[in-house]
């Protein structure tokens, strides 16, 4: 049912401002020949010897990739690394023997001030300051940010969404996005949906503007239910109940696209969103922000964190949010209003061992109905006007759990990964049974959904990596289980009439009974996986197999009667991608999916499975000494048994028969330098019903454009120029036409929409405004009115949305 940092760049900072880089990856992943390190005694003890091969590029990007393989925080000043080349780094190394090859010929030196901390440092320079005591030349420096992922700016090179493992995205034998921290700050995301807008593949809006669910498809196919994971756990969703994201608590998100169940088991032909939550950090900060926007949004917002205590073995980290809002387009009122709070512990008591809890409440009221009318052949029907009196879906969620990691030995690690999570959705909404002109009053009607949704899931991995002659080899082994529990009710009653000229009920609405449909379902999915990856040279072999068993029950509390379902399955994924010293990589790969369906149909039918199998091709280009990434692919998906909106009543789902999509994506990230970050991305998507209902073989699923395509670009102006502090981004998301219905009588026309952003740093106008900054998002600037129509029903675009905020961190 459904209603459905930045990166540091010598080029973009002051002159002279001693910053730090990185934060890299856990130390604790196991590498061949890395020992893990155990607590030293003596304050300058390093790691042991890690394998290295970074090549000759940008000295700051070689950083980069030396402290992300090292597991080491390097601290140094920017200005001394502008415009230097590093030397290529490659064997079996301790990372002093790396960092001093890395750094010959640069003129620059290095000092390790504890375990995992080194400093850069230039001996040439006369007058620098010291640390505390060090050597001459040595500078006291601050620590920026960078994800567990690498990602600095808008540019990811690792992520662990595509194989469950630290890889690098151009060896990932699949199309993968991550939208980093900065870019979710530049374009002041609101919801998961805003997040993923610049993503090639993905189509948002297809409903019109909807607040109530982070709902979109990813190469033509829905991933409401079966494509949101956070923290690489699934967050399901059924009929009403879908679990919210607040993005302010989320540090970066992940696009992987096409099927992967191999890995996750119940999951979306088109692919999965990962949303990774934010985690304590080592360096203590904080933040407050309070913004403002039309259609009365006032919100105040704070993300603080940091270590408990003086050797960092406990980090803490805080985030919440506080929403008061309207919502347009409903007549007499509509909210938006949320209240969020986060909080993350890690416990460190060793270099070989890590665990993080992460915990939720959310709390937030969208309206349940917004104005839409259903196509009749033609475009002069009014939209209905949506009263706001009975109008609201409200939805108290809250989720905890643990990400644990342990280094057994210097090539085993075990991880799990556990979380508890539950969601109580009401939703109430009015609709018209007739209208009187004479006194322009509506007669209605009342629906009431009460739907509560509880979770359990938990992954449990094993990784060894090791070496057979010259084959590196990383094998993932796994076992995950998930438990759902839906317990639902659907009732329709008369609603008091409403008089449209004064704008008010005639009277209160009261909830009707559960009269349409009452159920309770419960799922359990046990999945067993296996991943090999082979590095021979340059070829790199996935190899991903994986079986699940689901048992679904599904009480019908109307009927008394009861229906057990049994689906077991075996998924896979077979990858071959070969990595150029040029930084080309082609690649091709071949995946299956697997999903059984919780809900019914309006006749209370349970769904079966959806499956799917999928071909792609492509190759994916980072050069060496480019702060950016270019990946290109081609793919074919063919999908059985899928869901989509009942067209005779879109408060259910049917399931179609055989779904055929093929298509080409094109997309492109990178960090400029000298303050410019850059997004682009093109998808062309052929989708055609290849079985199933004989009305509609041969034509297009509604709702889903063959051509889109997007950029955003933002430029901080430098510092020695006349507007140094202020940011400028803009971008424009442009959608093809699309059919409006299943039998494609008609058509949704292209449309083209613009953002923009305005920032400022105010530590420009005095340096007693320093942590003060300022920022003004746009979306839909030119106040585009476009309508979208899908299966048969059409509704109203997003308006022109102005957000401003003003933000203290420290």
């Amino acid at each position: 049912m459904r209603e459905t940092k930045e990166r540091a760049d010598a080029a973009t900072r002051r002159p002279g401002l001693a910053v730090g880089l990185l934060s890299g990856l856990l130390a604790s992943v196991a590498i061949p020949g890395h020992a893990p390190a155990q607590p030293a005694s003596v304050g300058t003890a390093t790691p042991g010897r890690i394998a290295f091969d970074i090549p000759a590029q940008d000295l700051n990007r070689g950083v980069l990739i030396f402290a992300q393989r090292a597991g080491i925080q390097v601290f140094y000043d920017t200005a001394k690394l502008g415009g230097r080349r590093s030397s290529a780094v490659s064997g079996t190394l301790t990372p002093q023997e790396a960092l001093g090859r890395m750094l010959a010929g640069t003129g620059l030196a290095y000092r390790f001030t504890a375990p995992r901390q080194v400093t850069i440092v230039d001996p040439s320079a006369a007058g620098a300051g010291h640390d505390g005591g060090g050597p001459p030349g040595t500078i006291p420096l601050d620590p920026i940010d960078v994800q567990a992922s690498g990602t600095v700016g808008y540019v990811a090179t690792a992520s662990t969404a595509g194989t469950k493992t630290d890889t690098p995205l151009i060896e990932t034998p699949q199309s993968v996005t991550v939208v980093t921290r900065q870019e979710l700050d530049d374009r002041n995301v609101q919801t998961l949906t805003e997040a993923v807008a610049y993503t090639p593949g993905v189509r948002t809006g297809q409903s019109g503007y909807d607040p109530r669910y982070d709902s979109f498809t990813i190469r033509g196919f829905d991933t409401t239910y079966n494509g949101i994971y956070r923290d690489g756990l699934r967050l399901p969703g059924s009929n009403m109940a879908v679990f919210k994201v607040e993005p302010y608590g989320v540090e970066n998100v992940t696009v992987l696209r096409g099927p992967s169940s191999a890995l996750y088991g119940l999951g979306s032909p088109g692919g999965l969103v990962d949303i990774t939550s934010k985690r304590p950090t080592e360096k203590a900060f904080g933040e407050v922000e309070v913004r403002a926007g039309n259609y009365d949004l006032w919100q105040g917002q704070f993300d603080t964190g940091g270590p408990v205590d003086k050797d960092g073995t406990l980090l803490y980290r805080l985030t919440g949010l506080l929403r008061d809002a309207g919502s347009p387009n409903v007549l007499g009122g509509g909210v938006n209003d949320a209240a969020f709070v986060a909080p993350a512990f890690t416990y460190k008591p060793n270099d070989s061992t890590r665990i993080t809890f992460l915990g939720e409440y959310l709390k937030y009221e969208t309206p349940a109905s917004l104005p839409y009318y259903a196509w009749t052949g033609s475009g002069a029907d009014a939209f209905s006007k949506t009263p706001g009196d009975y109008n609201s879906l409200k939805q108290t969620q809250y989720r905890v759990g643990y990400l644990a990691e342990h280094d057994v030995n210097n090539s085993i690690t075990v991880r799990q990964k556990l979380r508890y999570g539950y969601a109580d959705t009401s939703v109430r909404y009015t609709g018209e049974t007739s209208f009187d002109a004479a006194t322009n009053t509506a007669s209605r009607y009342s629906g009431y959904v009460h739907d509560k949704l509880d979770s359990f899931v938990v992954d449990n991995q094993l990784q060894a990596k090791f070496a057979t002659g010259a084959v590196e080899h990383t094998l993932l082994v796994g076992v995950d289980y998930s438990h759902l529990g839906l317990d639902s009710g659907i009732g329709y009653g008369t609603a008091s009439d409403y008089n449209y000229t004064l704008e008010q009920a005639l009277g209160p609405v009261y909830d009707p009974e559960f009269n349409a449909s009452r159920f309770r379902q419960k799922q359990n999915q046990l999945g067993v996986y296996v991943q090999e990856q082979a590095k021979f040279g340059g070829f790199i072999l996935t190899l991903t197999g994986r079986h699940d068993r689901v048992e679904t029950t599904n009480d019908d509390l109307l009927t008394s009667t009861t229906q057990d379902l049994d689906d077991k399955a075996f998924t896979g994924r077979a990858g071959l991608t070969y990595r150029f010293d040029n930084g080309i990589a082609p690649y091709v790969s071949y995946s299956t999916s697997f999903a059984p369906n919780l809900g019914t149909d309006i006749s209370g039918n349970s769904f079966v499975p959806t499956t799917a199998r999928q071909i792609e091709g492509g190759v994916k280009y980072a050069p060496a000494g480019f702060d950016g990434y270019v990946a290109a692919s081609v793919f074919q998906i063919d999908q059985d048994k899928g869901l989509v909106t009942d067209e005779t009543n879109p408060v259910y789902q049917v399931q179609t028969g055989e779904v055929r999509g093929r298509g080409f994506e094109l997309e492109g990230v990178a960090n400029l330098g000298a303050g410019l970050k850059l997004r682009g991305a093109y998808a062309y998507l052929d989708l055609t019903n290849m079985a199933g209902d004989p009305e509609t073989i041969g034509l297009t699923p509604s709702g889903q454009p063959q051509h889109s395509f997007s950029v955003w670009a933002d430029y901080q102006f430098q510092p020695g120029t006349v507007l140094a502090g202020l940011g400028v981004g803009a971008g424009v998301r442009y959608t093809g036409s699309t059919w409006g219905n299943a039998l494609n009588t008609f058509q949704n026309s292209a449309y083209a929409l613009v953002d923009a952003k305005l920032s400022y740093d105010l530590v420009n106008l005095g340096p007693q405004l320093k942590g003060w900054s300022m920022q003004v998002n746009l979306q839909n600037l030119l106040d585009e009115d476009y309508i979208t129509c899908d299966a048969g029903y059409c509704y109203q675009g997003r308006p022109l949305t102005v957000t401003g905020g003003v933000k203290y961190r420290w």
